[in-house]
């Protein structure tokens, strides 16, 4: 239906059951008591009561909703096919703001127009950022005139091509940072969903805002790796310059505390804690003592201390290399991760933070099925990661990347990087093997992967045309 459709039955806000009361209701009725998760840290998405109270889920039509306001998106002209969108005294709206007008003939006072970003997966920083802005905005106005109440259609229209989910994540964070700070301007924030989008947006609220302190815990493990900055605006690490006089001592410590504010910093540091007796627990392991269940618990638990490790840890000079990146989707609709070989200068970096960056980005991917893209195109001896490094990664990571990765593809090969590989597939980690695709052109890529869908360095695509005499288009050059 459309978001503005024909205004009939009204819905008066303050009869809808509520984010938070919905999960009361869910408990009261199961009979399964909710599970603590163990997890070493703490969400930055804490459960405060007094936000997730306002916040409420609701399948309908935006223009129904009897509050202070309501927003429709539009396109930058606003002429959208949209009973409201001919609006010509706003004189248009630029992609990331929001416009007021009157409610017109709809229960709310004040309709907010906003335009979302055409999503490219090329210039998914900018559509994030863009996005960011009609959600930030829209509050924004929202404070400014005082309004109790706004109704939220899905900004992120399938017409412009924005994936579901990633735009939940910015919607709900963006909210979420913005009731943190001046909560007390709204009393009701109304997502208003279609069956399509309920399901996404009913998976991730827990994740910004939990109802309950074992919410909380059990939502951390599954935020994903890029939660933005205090406002929740995406934040492009390679931007990012911090400066600090004394590296590694807490910012808040004087010179007067010397030494022992030093030591504090450290141990207050998530990595630092330890769990039990480590050299025990691998006696046991290579004496065949430990059981399966027990061996597996052990294992999540060194997962989860790297994983928090990763999210504490400055990364940004990592993440400036851009080896590794999301960019589109398979044919399959699985998600397609890009590492770039030749941005590895492997003797040049310490390879335990490349470690734990990928992490930091992996861990939310590997919730669902997804495929790799290895460019080793122009790599030379400095660029390639040695087998103990990999076996290593593969021993740390949990489970679930190796069950839901479903093909990599290692294009531009070497002879001697497909030795290699067999030898490691072989006899270092198994279950691989069969997974392992070698791509020799760009154009036995693109029956998987559709060119669109991949952000490539140049220098892949100069080589591939220089070597395979091929254009994206597939023509023979």
């Amino acid at each position: 239906m459309d978001p503005l459709g024909a205004p009939s039955n009204f819905v008066d806000i303050d009869g809808l059951q509520g984010w938070a009361d919905l999960y009361v209701a869910d408990q009261l009725n199961s009979s399964v008591p909710v599970e603590k998760t163990q997890v070493d840290a703490c969400s930055p998405f804490p459960y405060r009561k007094d936000i997730s109270e306002k916040i409420i889920l609701w399948r309908g039509d935006v223009a129904l909703l009897n509050c202070t306001a309501i927003v429709n998106t539009s396109n930058e002209s606003l002429t959208d096919k949209n009973p409201v969108s001919e609006l010509q005294k706003l004189k248009g709206c630029r992609t990331g703001e929001a416009k007021l007008t009157k409610g017109f003939n709809l229960a709310a006072r004040f309709i907010i127009h906003t335009v979302g970003p055409k999503y490219k997966s090329r210039y998914r920083t900018a559509a994030e950022s863009s996005l960011y802005s009609c959600y930030r905005n829209i509050l924004q106005l929202a404070k400014e005139q005082a309004m109790s109440s706004v109704g939220f259609c899905v900004i992120n229209t399938v017409k412009r091509g924005y994936p579901l989910v990633d735009a939940t994540h910015i919607a709900l964070r963006t909210v979420r940072r913005f009731l943190e700070v001046h909560g007390e301007t709204l009393e009701k924030v109304v997502f208003a969903v279609s069956e399509l989008e309920e399901d996404t947006y009913q998976k991730l609220l827990p994740l910004y805002f939990p109802r309950s302190l074992e919410e909380e815990k059990k939502s951390l493990p599954f935020l994903p790796v890029d939660i933005g900055n205090a406002e929740g605006e995406p934040v492009v690490p390679e931007r990012q310059i911090r400066i600090s006089e004394k590296p590694g001592v807490s910012e808040d410590n004087s010179d007067e505390e010397g030494l022992e504010a030093d030591f504090s910093f450290i141990g207050s540091h998530a990595f630092a804690r330890m769990e039990g007796d480590v050299d025990k627990q691998r006696r046991l392991i290579l004496q065949g003592q430990l059981s399966e269940a027990a061996l597996q618990k052990q294992h999540q638990r060194n997962y989860n201390r790297w994983l928090c490790r990763a999210r504490a840890e400055d990364l940004s000079d990592i993440a400036s290399l851009k080896a590794l990146y999301q960019t589109g989707v398979d044919n399959c609709g699985r998600t397609v991760m890009a590492v770039v070989g030749r941005n590895i200068p492997v003797t040049l970096i310490d390879m335990e933070k490349a470690l734990l960056y990928f992490i930091h980005v992996m861990d939310h991917i590997v919730m669902k099925e997804y495929v790799i893209v290895y460019f080793h195109t122009l790599t030379n001896i400095y660029n390639h990661l040695d087998s103990d490094f990999l076996k290593k990664l593969s021993d740390i990571v949990d489970a679930k990347y190796k069950k839901n990765l479903k093909a990599l593809y290692f294009v531009h090969p070497t002879f001697r990087s497909k030795v290699s590989t067999w030898f490691f597939t072989t006899f270092t980690v198994s279950g691989l093997k069969d997974k392992i695709h070698h791509v020799e052109s760009l154009q036995q890529l693109f029956a998987a992967i559709p060119p669109e869908q991949i952000d490539f360095p140049p220098f892949v695509l100069e080589y591939d045309t220089r070597v395979g005499g091929f254009s994206l288009c597939g023509k023979h050059l």
